[in-house]
């Protein structure tokens, strides 16, 4: 009975790190991340930004976005605008904007990472934080 259960306590092993061990490809875009279609000379906004504490403000100026990562013809930008924090369930709106990215002139289709950093310019300081996109490109 030990024997058995020795054996088969080995074969798990072994299974195991077949299984967890097995080498694999690692796709260029990343599980989980929203993905955005665009066509050649199109614009979508993705979001809304704001940084708030008790449904109140603590911007300073507009957030800014940068492109970290991403093919040629794309851009990101933040339109001013006040908007509705959803965090916190607040009701009134708050100065912040609203996250867009246009497709220029895309000639040839493509799948591939868009990596953006937003900065926040807040009473208490700068705060920067990223955000990772798959981005469809279609002509």
């Amino acid at each position: 009975m030990r024997t058995q259960m020795h054996a088969f306590h080995i074969a798990f092993q072994i299974l195991l790190a077949a299984v967890l061990g097995s080498p694999s490809a690692q796709a260029q875009t990343i599980t989980g991340s929203a993905t955005l279609a665009l066509k050649s000379g199109e614009t979508t906004e993705v979001g809304n930004v704001y940084w708030v504490s008790h449904c109140r403000s603590l911007l300073r100026t507009t957030p800014e976005v940068e492109i970290l990562e991403g093919p040629p013809g794309v851009t990101a930008a933040i339109k001013q605008n006040m908007v509705i924090p959803r965090v916190g369930n607040c009701a009134n709106k708050v100065p912040g904007g609203t996250l867009v990215v246009t497709a220029n002139d895309i000639e040839d289709a493509s799948y591939s990472r868009l990596v953006l950093r937003i900065t926040y310019k807040t009473k208490d300081g700068d705060r920067k934080f990223s955000q990772v996109y798959n981005l469809s490109l279609i002509p």
